[in-house]
């Protein structure tokens, strides 16, 4: 055999073994990423936190319903681990969706993703014309808490810029049923929405409430009540242990089990979706 012949048959063969490496690679990394959708996704912390980028955040603002988007976005980033590697369009999208539809556990993720940011359609707290009266929030999830014993802050803490009991309304986030009102002694005046979609939204410490009950219907951006400071007592109407503000929780409800998410980055999502009053 020519010398020419095997130059020819070695690079063919190095050739070869590179594109096997290169779809072994491909293989692996796709079966990795699968692996990041099982039917306990919803229960694991990664997707419980809801870490949102912020370019992804802005986009997803542009969009009417998002939440089969961030979906799309969690699995692919291994739900915020990785960075984006481009700022996504709806080609992209659906591409990942081509990509994601046919996982057996993916139907019943979407289901909840979209449960949560579809339904969502205003902030909780109106928007003020009067500057001052403006409110913050930051990301708490899971911070310590002590009090009835130490635990994780499951929810998002909007504080009031003017720290005045009964003088911020309160906001249905969402269509829904009223199934929960009264007191609880870690979150005081309380009243809890159910969605139309199973996903329980909860506002704690208020000062006061709107003419509503248990099984009365609302919907997104009626009045639930006014931001106060209750809580963190027995008694009821215990109020001063800490400044005005208004807790946010959002539970994913399968059947009696509820599984909390992090509301910091719908609560981003809804911020420019403020009813303005004053």
């Amino acid at each position: 055999m020519s010398s020419q012949r095997i130059k020819f048959n070695l690079f063919l063969l190095v050739l070869l073994s590179a594109l096997f490496v290169e779809l072994s690679i491909a293989e692996l990394t796709e079966k990795s990423e699968q692996s990041r959708l099982t039917e306990d996704t919803v229960h694991a912390d990664a997707f419980r936190r809801q870490k949102v980028e912020p370019a992804m955040a802005a986009y997803i603002r542009t969009l009417d319903q998002p939440g089969e988007n961030l979906a799309l976005y969690w699995l692919e980033t291994d739900f915020g681990k990785e960075r984006m590697e481009t700022v996504w369009g709806a080609e992209t999208l659906a591409d990942f969706r081509q990509k994601w539809k046919n996982h057996p556990d993916y139907p019943e993720y979407r289901k909840w993703c979209s449960a949560i940011y579809d339904d969502a359609k205003c902030f909780p707290v109106p928007k003020f014309i009067e500057k001052r009266a403006g409110v913050t929030f930051e990301d708490s999830w899971m911070y310590e808490r002590n009090y009835g014993g130490k635990s994780g802050h499951e929810g998002c803490d909007i504080m009031a810029g003017e720290n005045i009991r009964g003088y911020y309304p309160v906001l249905s986030m969402t269509d829904g049923t009223v199934t929960q009102k009264g007191w609880l002694p870690k979150g005081g005046y309380r009243i809890g929405v159910m969605s139309d979609h199973a996903v329980y939204f909860y506002y704690a410490h208020l000062d006061s409430y709107a003419d509503l009950e248990e099984g009365d219907r609302v919907k997104s951006g009626e009045l639930l009540g006014f931001m106060g400071d209750s809580g963190y007592g027995e008694t009821e109407g215990t109020v001063g242990k800490f400044p005005v503000h208004l807790h946010i929780g959002i539970y994913l409800c399968e059947g009696t089990e509820e599984i909390s998410v992090n509301p910091y980055a719908l609560l981003h999502y809804l911020e420019d979706k403020k009813i303005k009053i004053w």
